[in-house]
């Protein structure tokens, strides 16, 4: 890994789905804005194995240092997309892929940064979801999945993303977030402030502006609800829900950094840079 450095900004992206054209020719154009610059990548890059490789192989030549979480695409097992590896197989092999690319994984030491606005230490998490996300009025995951049919708003997750080795993805999600915070507890005991940096955002409150409220059930677990406040966190950086946004809980700066498809930002008003600041 290269040394840190003191100059430079902490920038963040997520859900750049770069197997549109529109959206990768504007990754094609991302660059730091200033040596020194690090890029966080909150998941969501592409569903391909190539539009993956070919996105974090751009980004980390241009960056000083590339941190990445993985989304729930990267994560799918879509149909002719060699070697077809599910689940765990699948995360292992991307956590390879970004380690011959010098990217930092979930499964790698968090990073320190040092410059403008540190020290913090950047925590890049996979936690998956549990379900527990429930729409208004619904007390389970089977209520929650008939509803989603009824109205025909159904993740693609329930086709592409297989858990294996485990029985189910809510399974797959405890073992990570078990693991996970157990590392942050370990981590917290330095007293630097961390910036954490998962796919889906750590408490339900930014859901409740879907406009189709039975999605949140694949955005997230309550298991996280309070990580914001256990752990010392500066900033919490997340993606999925494609409506870019900052709010706050409990003194806590969480903010939604993603492109979207482009039918999606097309519809809003232009964006002076892409790149979202965390830090200074």
């Amino acid at each position: 890994m290269p040394a840190a450095r003191t100059d430079g900004r902490l920038l963040a992206v997520s859900d750049l789905h770069v197997s549109y054209a529109e959206n990768r020719a504007i990754v094609q154009e991302l660059k730091p804005y200033a040596p020194g610059d690090w890029l966080l990548v909150a998941g969501d890059v592409a569903d391909r194995l190539e539009d993956i490789g070919w996105a974090l192989r751009l980004l980390a030549g241009r960056f000083e240092r590339v941190v990445w979480a993985p989304g729930n695409h990267e994560l799918w097992t879509p149909r002719g997309d060699p070697p077809e590896l599910r689940g765990v197989a699948r995360y292992e092999h991307l956590v390879g892929l970004c380690r011959e690319l010098g990217v930092v994984t979930p499964e790698d030491p968090y990073p320190l940064w040092e410059g403008p606005g540190g020290p913090v230490r950047v925590a890049p998490l996979f936690l998956l979801y549990d379900y527990t996300f429930l729409p208004p009025g619904l007390a389970s995951k089977e209520e929650a999945l008939e509803y989603a049919r009824g109205t025909g708003v159904v993740c693609t997750d329930e086709y592409l993303l297989h858990p294996d080795p485990y029985p189910s993805r809510e399974a797959w999600c405890r073992a990570r977030v078990a693991a996970t915070e157990r590392r942050l507890a370990d981590q917290a005991a330095d007293g630097v402030p961390l910036v954490l940096v998962n796919h889906y955002p750590l408490v339900r409150e930014p859901t409740d502006v879907l406009w189709f409220p039975e999605f949140a059930q694949w955005c997230g677990t309550s298991a996280t609800r309070d990580w914001h406040r256990r752990f010392p966190t500066a900033a919490m950086i997340y993606g999925h829900l494609h409506i870019p946004r900052v709010t706050w809980y409990d003194g806590v700066r969480f903010e939604e950094v993603s492109l979207g498809y482009p039918r999606e930002w097309k519809r809003r008003p232009p964006r002076d840079r892409l790149l979202r600041e965390v830090l200074p």
